[in-house]
């Protein structure tokens, strides 16, 4: 792991400086980091993902827990760098590339590498990384909904971002977010963290959390595609009734035309708005959606 000194240094040689367009804030606090490391239980069958490896630092201290590390840098000269300092570590894997192809799909290159190394390393494939802030929320999305899924996930990331992957229903911070990760796992607030344990500074508190995929949970979505849909369609008009929303419905769902009897089996009163649903209701209402769906 790298100090604070030694990441300017690093940076320096290469004649570059933190990018804040790319949300880069290094985590210097190197507790914290070993925190991180600690908190995944890391074992040496398991491949992790980090995603923002800046110039490697917390990389070092996954390659030596991981069987396959691999790290995803979109800044050229900084990928550059890790691989120069982690050159000696052969489980680290590092891509210099844009993690998300669109907003919706994880980088080919990336996907194509992790199922290359899921042929040997057979254990959990782990999320563990100081997401960059411009793009925790759909990274994390991602590698819920599929197809390529994390068992669990160790993130620093936007204090806000944690107070909606940790929020319940009829919270302010409600939302997709909260709900995907609330229905296929369990979510948790480790620590709050202040700017200071940055650099350079970010100008709001950041947080670490946790997440743990729970196969009891996923088991009971039949569809995660159509589950993530219905999501994405009440939460769009989160303010309006239930009922409302489904007047709006696009694609596959507007060919559903029992909305009222679909409430009622899911024991969800349609004059709810989407805001205070549950995980559970939303999951209940998804599958009978998709039993509808498929008698068609």
């Amino acid at each position: 792991m790298q100090t604070k000194q030694q990441i300017k240094q690093l940076l320096a040689s290469a004649g570059i400086f933190p990018n804040k367009r790319l949300g880069q804030h290094f985590l210097i606090d190197l507790n914290l980091m070993r925190l991180l490391v600690d908190s995944a239980h890391i074992g040496n069958n398991d491949i992790v993902l980090e995603v923002g490896c800046g110039t490697g630092s917390l990389t070092e201290a996954l390659a030596d827990k991981a069987g396959c590390c691999l790290a995803v840098e979109i800044d050229e000269l900084a990928a550059k760098i890790a691989k120069r300092e982690l050159a000696k570590a052969k489980n680290v894997e590092i891509i210099n590339a844009d993690i998300l192809e669109t907003k919706n799909i994880i980088s080919q290159s990336v996907t194509d590498t992790l199922e290359q190394r899921r042929k040997k390393y057979t254990g959990r494939l782990l999320l563990v990384a100081n997401l960059p802030y411009n793009v925790a929320s759909p990274v994390m999305v991602n590698l819920i909904t599929g197809p390529t899924v994390a068992d669990g996930m160790y993130v620093t990331v936007q204090k806000q971002v944690a107070d909606r992957m940790t929020a319940s229903a009829g919270c302010g911070d409600y939302g997709t977010l909260s709900i995907f990760l609330s229905a296929t796992g369990d979510v948790k607030m480790m620590r709050v963290l202040k700017p200071t344990v940055f650099w350079p500074l970010p100008q709001v508190d950041s947080a670490m959390v946790s997440f743990v995929r729970k196969h009891d949970k996923v088991s009971r979505i039949k569809n995660m595609e159509l589950f993530s849909e219905v999501a994405s369609l009440f939460m769009q008009h989160r303010r309006k009734m239930l009922r409302t929303c489904t007047k709006l419905a696009q694609g596959r769902l507007a060919g559903i035309n029992n909305w009222q009897d679909i409430f009622g089996r899911a024991s969800v009163d349609p004059n709810n708005r989407p805001e205070q649903l549950s995980p559970e209701g939303y999951v209940a209402i998804a599958n009978l959606c998709g039993e509808q769906l498929g008698q068609k």
